[in-house]
């Protein structure tokens, strides 16, 4: 079965059925407001607890790592969604440069994550790069994170 073959089955299946648009739209709205709104919060109190000297940073890194979790399983779950999301109209999809663009942000955006904790690492461990590492990532993240929820808001309206 060709993915074209694949994508055509998916959309008839999720075009004909409220429930499964409903349960779709919601994970992948709940998973980014869950997993992006956990990374967001993290990023501002990392950033505000570099601020405050080392012992409020030491505890917020401890944060950190329990959050990255949580994260990583919201990214998971929005792209399992984004995926068939894609698959429903898949022609569209790919023939939409604010989908590329997104698909861009969001490789940035897990790159950057690894960033996030490779800074939080080398802080805690005393290397004097990590706080400038993790500062830096901190703040791009919080641009990925919105402009991916941007371009995410602007796609369905240019499909």
């Amino acid at each position: 079965m060709s993915l074209k073959d694949l994508a055509d089955t998916w959309s008839s299946i999720y075009s004909t059925s409220p429930a499964i648009k409903s349960a779709l739209a919601f994970t992948h709205i709940g998973a980014l407001v869950g997993g992006g709104g956990a990374a967001i919060a993290s990023d501002r109190t990392t950033l505000r607890a570099m601020k405050r000297g080392p012992t409020a940073l030491d505890h917020e890194l401890e944060h950190l790592h329990h959050v990255h979790l949580f994260v990583i399983i919201g990214l998971a779950l929005v792209i399992v969604s984004g995926v068939l999301l894609m698959l429903a109209d898949l022609d569209a999809y790919l023939s939409a440069p604010v989908f590329w663009l997104k698909m861009a942000l969001l490789v940035l955006l897990m790159g950057n994550g690894a960033l996030v904790m490779r800074g939080g690492r080398r802080t805690h461990a005393g290397d004097p790069s990590g706080p400038r590492l993790l500062r830096f990532a901190a703040v791009t993240s919080l641009f990925l994170w919105f402009g991916t929820t941007l371009l995410g808001a602007i796609l369905p309206n240019v499909l």
